[in-house]
C-alpha cells in the first residue's frame, strides 16, 4: 500500500501565476490548500483558500480583475505548510499530518514531487493495526 500520491496526480501551481489563476484551480479542484512551485519546480510554499479570501477582503476590494494583476508570490499567506524530503523517516510524517492535511514531498535538491496525504497516513495505520 502506497500513501505517496505522485506530482501528476496532484493540483499545484507556479508562484508566478496570478490570483486569479490560482482562484479558478481552487474553483475546479476544490482543495482547501495547494502546494506552490518556483520556476524550477522548487517547493516554494503552500497556498489557501483562506489566502485568497483576505486578498480578495483585503487587498484587491472584491474586485475579481484586479486578481489579475498579482502574482501570488507576491500575495500575504498567513499558514505555510512544511514540506519533507522523500528519505525522510515515517514518524516525521506521522507527527507532521496531525497539523496539516497533507505533506509536500520533496526530492533531495528541494524538488516538489508529490504529497502523502493524511488520510492516506490514517489508512495505512488503520490497516497495520487491523481496524480494516
Amino acid at each position: 500500500m502506497s500513501i505517496f500520491t505522485p506530482k501528476k496526480m496532484t493540483a499545484f501551481l507556479n508562484e508566478n501565476s496570478t490570483v486569479r489563476q490560482a482562484i479558478e484551480l481552487f474553483d475546479v479542484h476544490k482543495y482547501a490548500v495547494i502546494p506552490l512551485v518556483d520556476d524550477e519546480g522548487h517547493f516554494v510554499g503552500t497556498l489557501s483558500e483562506g489566502d485568497l479570501l483576505c486578498f480578495l477582503k483585503n487587498k484587491a476590494n472584491y474586485d475579481i480583475k484586479a486578481t489579475e494583476k498579482v502574482l501570488i508570490k507576491d500575495m500575504e499567506r498567513y499558514r505555510e505548510y512544511r514540506s519533507l524530503e522523500v528519505n525522510s523517516l515515517w514518524n516525521e510524517f506521522f507527527v507532521l499530518s496531525l497539523d496539516q492535511n497533507f505533506i509536500p514531498v520533496t526530492d533531495d535538491k528541494g524538488v516538489y514531487i508529490g504529497i502523502v496525504k493524511r488520510r492516506e497516513i490514517i489508512k495505512f495505520l488503520s490497516n497495520k493495526i487491523g481496524l480494516i
